[in-house]
Parts: C-alpha cells; structure tokens; sequence
C-alpha cells in the first residue's frame, strides 16, 4: 500500500505525466457524457423496447464498444467502429493493392496520405451504417421517432437527413479524440475509449449477475463466488497470452572498431507468440458484424433475418466455429504484416550479427520466418479459445451480458489496453529515475503490434 501511495505522488510529480492524464480523463468524460445527448427528433422515454433489442445478440456487442450509446439512441451511437472497419479495409488493400503498398513505404508522409484515406473512407462507411441504424431503430422503435408519430412537428426527411449528419460527425469526433489522446494524452486514443465502453458496461453486468444468482435457491452465492474465481483465471491467461514472447538468441560477430575490438556480446531478437496483440479479433469481430449490419437495412425480410440470426447468437457452433477460423487466419495475416524476417535478416547481416549455426541472408530469414510459423500457431489458438469462452460461459448459465468478460473481444481489449497504458506510464517513471510500477520485471504491453 504505502509503495502505491508512493508511486501515485510520483507520478503527480512529474508535470508532463501528470499533464497526459489529465488531458486524456478531461476528454474521455467528454466521450462518455457525449455518449448520454439522444439524437434529436427521438423520445428517450419511449426507448425501453428498443435498448432491450440492442443489447441483444451481436448488437449487444456493438452497443458494449459504443459504451451503451447504441441503445440509447445517442450521437455517438455507432462509436469508432466505422473508423476500425475503414482501416481493416486499408490494411487489406495495402497487401493486394500496389498504390497503398508505396504509400507504406513512402515514411512518413505516406502515413498521412492513408491516414487521410482512412479518414475519407470512415466518413462513408459510417454514413451508410446510419442509413441501416436509423431503418432498424423505425422499425424497433418507430414510436420513439417524433417524425413518425407527430410529422407536422418534424419532416421525416428533415430528420433523417440531420440524424445521418449527426451520427457521422459523431463518429468523426470520436476518431479526432482519440487521436488527440494519442498525441496528447496517455495511451492508444482509440484503444481507451473502446475500454472505457467496455468497462462501463461492467457494473451493470456484476450486479445483474449477482441478483440472478441470489434469486436461485440452493448455493447461488457460492456459484457466483465460483464465478469470479473463474474470471480471474482467464484474466491471469489473457494476461500471460498478451505479455508471451520468445527470445531467439543472436550471437554478434566480432568486428574491430578502430584500435578497440568488440566481441562475445550475446544479444536476442524477441519474437512474441502473440505478435499480432488484439488485432486479429478485431478483425474477425469486425466481419461478424456486417450481417446484422446488412440485415438492419431490411428489418421486414425473413431471408436476410435468418441469415443474420445464425450469426447473431454468439453461443452458436456455427457462430463460434466461424469465428474461432477468422481469428486464426487473422492471426497470421497481422504477423506477417508486422514482422519482415527478410527485413529483420538484412539488418542483422548490415549490422555484422547472425543467429548461430544459420548462414546471413536468406537462410536467416526463412528460419526466423519459420520460427514465427511455429510460435504463431499456439499463440492463435489460444487467442481463438479465449475469444469463444464467452459461448462456454453462456451454456453455464452466465448471463449473457456478464459472460462477455469472461474473454472474447471485451476482455482482450480491456487486458492489453491497460498493460499498454501501464507501460506508457512507467516509462515515464523510469525516465526520470522513479521506481516503475512493479517490485520486479518490467510491464509489456502490445507495443510493437500496431496497437488498435
């Protein structure tokens, strides 16, 4: 306690530190109270049907990243998730399309050059995801719709056109404070305010849990206890899968430098089992999500609704399978994307190092290529498992809002986004001589695995 208190009033000490969270807690509360302003021409009190609805099936899901927003008909309603899908859109284009893969090597000004285009292709995607919200909140919830019920008070075009205005400029606002926290605050922008979503959903969650398992008759207490104990086993192995790396040894060639000679010196490449971090669950989850996206666009079809029903219950084999497949694929398509083994050979042969016993060069890059090929697989599976424990946790009788933490993207987003704040902070801290935030060993984050 008293080492906590200690690095609290350190961290208070250093300005620039201090300055950083400020900044970045002034402007999540301005998402989170943001996340509370209902779209105009919309009754609030005549949403009870519909937040019911959205916090269902996948939808549940979208609405848990958007922090409750969704349901709540707000400006913010469909969070950063456009910004998340317009930049899985560029990713992909920058491995098949020539044009982004220059952009990729043109450093920094190509950066903002895609940077730009994701921006651009955010705006449209979130203008045709309002599109769908709008059709599915009239058909849920037309009653709420002032345009609907009252049309000589509000022009239903009027509304519709000012509430797709609203929601784009929301999303965009949303995309500019988060990247404002990364330039100015602490942590990944983006990252933070999804945990913050996340998070906020948590309470509700324990407590709804807890009063269903006080209601049963016989040890409800004693499963909920059993419960917890539980989550924190899969937190300490989301955790441990976040933090896992690998060290491949790499024995540096003596070289003469001058009249002084340099030698002897053991160095280690750190490949992690789980490069790709979060990234290749995003992903999947991102293209869970486009049949009940399509699906809102035609609420009246029995087709599209069937289809969209076998992917909207997420204790489904079918969903699971389909799921767990992407996450492995994904898993290895991020890899591939943030690791170069011929890059890494090449800088090792520039810099007069090797790996020992493999010749530089070629022969260096396809060992290390197969190296992350066999590290890479463990690493997705047990990424795949943790995100289908919440289907595992529901056929225990988890409620279903509360099964969410028990892995999947909710927690994998919230464990590595807090180790990767963690760590940001005490780098700081060692950065001016203080003590970091552990007794022993150093915090790793996602660092290096591009972050969300």
């Amino acid at each position: 306690m008293l080492k906590l208190i200690q690095t609290i009033k350190n961290i208070w000490k250093i300005e620039d530190l201090r300055v950083r969270i400020l900044f970045t807690a002034g402007f999540i509360m301005i998402y989170r109270l943001g996340s509370y302003v209902v779209l105009p021409g919309i009754d609030p009190n005549a949403l009870a049907e519909y937040s019911k609805q959205a916090n269902e099936g996948l939808l549940g899901l979208i609405n848990m990243f958007a922090g409750g927003a969704f349901s709540r008909a707000s400006i913010f309603a469909l969070g950063i998730m456009p910004y998340i899908s317009a930049s899985i859109v560029i990713q992909l284009l920058g491995i098949a399309v020539p044009y982004f893969q220059k952009l990729q090597k043109e450093g920094e000004s190509g950066r903002k050059k895609i940077n730009q285009i994701t921006r651009v292709l955010t705006i449209a995607v979130t203008a045709v995801q309002s599109v769908a919200f709008l059709r599915n909140l009239n058909v849920q919830a037309g009653m709420a719709i002032i345009s609907q019920t009252n049309p000589e008070v509000l022009s239903p075009a009027i509304f519709f056109v000012s509430s797709i205005t609203l929601l784009t400029t929301g999303t965009m606002f949303v995309m500019w404070l988060g990247e404002k926290i990364t330039d100015k605050g602490i942590g990944n922008g983006i990252s933070l305010l999804i945990m913050i979503g996340i998070i906020a959903r948590l309470p509700g969650a324990l407590f709804s849990e807890l009063e269903a398992r006080l209601g049963e008759a016989g040890g409800g207490l004693i499963i909920f206890f059993l419960e917890i104990v539980a989550l924190l086993f899969v937190i300490l192995g989301t955790v441990l899968l976040v933090q896992g790396t690998r060290r491949i040894p790499v024995q540096y060639a003596k070289r003469i430098v001058g009249n002084r000679q340099y030698g002897g010196v053991r160095q280690y490449l750190p490949l992690k089992v789980n490069s790709a971090g979060v990234m290749p669950i995003i992903f999947a989850q991102a293209l869970m999500f486009i049949p009940p996206t399509i699906a809102q666009f035609f609420p009246d079809s029995s087709s599209w609704s069937g289809i969209a029903g076998s992917f909207n219950n997420y204790a489904s084999f079918g969903y699971n399978f389909t799921f767990a497949i992407l996450i492995i694929l994904f898993t290895y398509f991020y890899t591939a994307v943030t690791i170069n083994p011929v890059q890494i050979a090449d800088d090792l042969k520039r810099n007069g190092g090797f790996i020992p016993g493999i010749k530089p060069g070629k022969k260096t890059a396809n060992y290390i290529d197969a190296i992350m090929s066999r590290i890479t697989f463990p690493g997705s599976l047990f990424l795949a498992l943790v995100a289908i424990m919440p289907a595992f946790a529901m056929i225990m009788n988890v409620n279903s809002q509360f099964a969410q933490f028990f892995g999947g993207t909710s927690l994998l987003i919230m464990v590595g986004v807090i180790l990767d704040t963690l760590q940001q902070v005490e780098s700081h801290l060692l950065m001016r001589h203080y003590d970091g935030l552990m007794k022993s060993g150093r915090i790793k984050g996602r660092t290096g695995s591009g972050g969300l």
